[in-house]
């Protein structure tokens, strides 16, 4: 039976097409047609969709005629899952957020995991050995960085993200050196300076990067850091199956 998870973020769409826990395909920057027509070409029986925008590209409507089993929202708070979630305030939790913590615990079952999220906001969450979704921190991601310099300030340009391999600089020796060495390399040390305080209370602690920046930032953090591209997906998918179980 496939199932279709589909991520609607800030900046990007995301969509995986799965034959039960398998993911088969996954496509990422669609439009609202391009959706349209992954549906109609992977004709899943299910679909289960996450959303962290306020004016969503997509609307569930749209694909109803395209589905003929049911169309979850899933809903922080509110949706069944298979995770514990200790977070306080649930109801202002984002989707994203809870289904990489979901994705996680499939990927690494009765072990301590530490997500890092490198999106449009930096966010760090932690999922505990007993399956229990605690929370982290959300910081301003590289892109925002980058338009915040450039927004408030008078004078300093507006800079893109170089290309992957691309050497920062630690002393810039010009304005753009001088930006990119502080939005990446304050981000990898504030990376950095956090995972070091996750490891000091869990030990056995692993991590996980996933996000749109995920292969750029992976090459800058320390080793031993996986990048899994499709984890919101997986954990969507994994919330779909406890869903139809339930």
């Amino acid at each position: 039976m496939h199932t279709l998870a589909l991520d609607i973020g800030n900046t990007a769409v995301k969509a995986g097409c799965f034959d039960g826990p398998a993911l088969r395909e996954m496509a990422a920057g669609l439009t609202a047609a391009e959706v349209r027509a992954l549906v109609k070409r992977w004709a899943p029986q299910r679909l289960i969709v996450a959303s962290v925008a306020e004016a969503a590209v997509l609307a569930v409507e749209e694909l109803q005629d395209l589905v003929p089993g049911e169309i979850l929202a899933f809903s922080p708070g509110i949706t069944p899952m298979p995770l514990r979630n200790a977070y306080a305030t649930p109801h202002t939790l984002g989707a994203d957020r809870l289904a990489g913590a979901v994705g996680a615990a499939g990927l690494r079952p009765g072990q301590d995991t530490l997500i890092i999220d490198a999106g449009t906001a930096l966010k760090l969450d932690l999922v505990t050995a007993d399956g229990t979704y605690h929370g982290g921190s959300i910081a301003p991601g590289l892109g925002m960085r980058l338009r915040a310099l450039h927004s408030f300030t008078g004078r300093l340009p507006l800079l893109e993200l170089p290309v992957l391999d691309a050497t920062i600089p630690l002393v810039g020796d010009s304005t753009s050196g001088s930006l990119l060495s502080g939005v990446v390399n304050g981000a990898v040390a504030e990376i950095t300076g956090l995972l070091a305080q996750y490891q000091q209370r869990y030990p056995r602690l692993g991590v996980l990067l996933t996000g749109g920046d995920a292969a750029f930032l992976s090459a800058r953090l320390p080793a031993r850091i996986f990048v899994v591209p499709e984890l919101v997906l997986l954990g969507l998918n994994r919330i779909l199956a406890y869903h139809v179980v339930k």
